[in-house]
């Protein structure tokens, strides 16, 4: 890994495949840190792709795709295939996964000069053996650049659930940015309140948490704080790619106001509700954007701004 990138984004890229009733078979670049990635490079973030992508069709469709908004993509060199999901779509837009997914990053170069954010999740924090090798790049790299941590719980891939809850905790205790959909948190902790979880995981050492409830919006944990951001009203595509569409869009809304890398550490912690309100409504207008059309294509920096004139003001 040369040269060192200002975000650096570790984690799987998928080749979904969606199906939706009545329409034919489409095969669009996916997998969540890839997603997150490609929405910091639309938004003009310099931007490094840590990842597994295999020598075939897929691979060559997603490494293009990246290119094309300026990723830079880093692999281990890994023969394996290219992983796939099956996405199926309801009537209104609603995803289901299936996957032919395996995880087996390999020990990979420490860069030269660190990044200033470090952001991972999904299935590549949750499948071994590439998991380890995440966990060993985020703290290594945790001591000069902060971290985001989305799981992105997959019913499918989690395996036993007390034993996915131990490795999504032992991320969320690393990291200084967790999200988590509702859903998320109800399938680790079915009998626990999606909102008493996330205030748990703030206690567990994150300087903010973040939740998202569809279109009910999104909250934001800070110390004694919570603060939320309503959805705007939107004719839903799909909802392919919202929860990392609104990861790239905190992730960008924080660098523009100086709270990301070591330097910025101190001051997310104690940054005031105001701003956390302007994070959060950047978050919720990139994911409405992304609702909005089909497959997971977050804005630009235009579409963004526009975005945010149609969300309301925090509560």
């Amino acid at each position: 890994m040369p040269d060192s990138p200002a975000l650096l984004v570790i984690g799987e890229c998928v080749a979904d495949v969606v199906r939706l009733p009545g329409a034919p078979e489409r095969t669009h670049p996916g997998g969540s840190p890839a997603n997150v990635a490609y929405g910091l490079a639309r938004l003009g973030r310099a931007t490094t792709l840590v990842t597994q992508l295999g020598p075939d069709a897929h691979g060559r469709l997603i490494r293009d795709h990246l290119a094309a908004a300026g990723v830079r993509v880093l692999t281990d060199g890994s023969p394996a295939p290219t992983p796939a999901a099956t996405v199926e779509l309801d009537d209104e837009g609603r995803a289901t996964y299936s996957f032919d997914i395996t995880w087996t990053l390999g020990a990979v170069e420490r860069p030269g000069e660190p990044p200033r954010h470090v952001h991972t999740g999904s299935l590549a924090t949750g499948l071994e053996p590439g998991a380890a090798t995440v966990l060993d790049l985020v703290e290594t790299l945790r001591t000069d650049a902060t971290v985001s941590y989305d799981p992105n719980v997959r019913a499918g891939l989690m395996g036993e659930r007390a034993r996915a809850v131990r490795r999504v905790e032992r991320f969320v205790a690393v990291c200084d940015i967790a999200k988590a959909s509702d859903e998320d948190l109800r399938r680790l902790y079915p009998d626990e309140a999606s909102e008493d979880a996330a205030a748990r995981w703030l206690r567990a050492g994150p300087a903010v948490v973040l939740l998202t409830t569809g279109a009910g919006g999104a909250l934001a944990f800070l110390r004694d704080t919570v603060v939320r951001v309503g959805a705007p009203s939107v004719r839903v595509a799909d909802t392919v790619g919202a929860g990392d569409a609104f990861m790239s869009g905190t992730l960008h809304a924080l660098a523009s106001r100086g709270l990301l890398g070591a330097r910025g550490r101190t001051r997310l912690r104690s940054m005031d509700t105001a701003v956390l309100g302007d994070v959060l409504r950047h978050a919720v207008a990139s994911a409405a954007v992304t609702v909005g059309r089909s497959g997971a294509l977050p804005p630009d920096r235009a579409e963004l701004a526009a975005a945010l004139t149609s969300v309301p003001a925090p509560g």
